[in-house]
């Protein structure tokens, strides 16, 4: 499995941004697409929502990615 850590600047991240900052998508509409194909998990759950906010703390997961978002 392979682990991220992503530095959070601000409050928060969209998770669509997240994707696409952390590389593992080229795009945020191909970061939408993979969360509206039920593809990402948040904190182990299903997220559906495109535009969910992401704060310090959370993990994101995709496959066998697994993203540690920490505050700055």
């Amino acid at each position: 499995m392979q682990q991220l850590t992503f530095t959070l600047d601000g409050e928060y991240i969209e998770l669509n941004q997240l994707l696409k900052l952390t590389g593992i998508c080229d795009s945020g509409g191909a970061g939408k697409a993979l969360v509206a194909g039920g593809a990402v998990s948040v904190d182990g759950k299903q997220e559906l929502r495109k535009t969910c906010k992401i704060r310090a703390g959370q993990t994101v997961s995709l496959g066998d990615v697994r993203i540690r978002v920490v505050a700055a």
